[in-house]
């Protein structure tokens, strides 16, 4: 009777193996799956939502504005 590292060998080098690269696939092919384009854009632009605009000085944290102020 074969030990159960052996047994666990096998089956990751193999059904394990298999299983990996059918993950691998399906997440590639969910990213890049019709449609999905838009989706991706609008992730990608997160960061400049709000960015129309530069900050003033008074939507600063008050932190920042203490220190200015301790400056001057």
């Amino acid at each position: 009777m074969e030990d159960t590292y052996t047994i666990m060998r096998v089956f990751a080098g193999s059904w394990g193996m298999m299983f990996m690269l059918l993950s691998f696939l399906g997440v590639i092919l969910f990213t890049l799956r019709p449609g999905s384009r838009q989706v991706h854009r609008d992730t990608a632009n997160i960061p400049f939502r709000y960015d129309d605009r530069p900050m003033s000085d008074d939507s600063a944290p008050a932190r920042t504005r203490q220190t200015k102020e301790a400056r001057q």
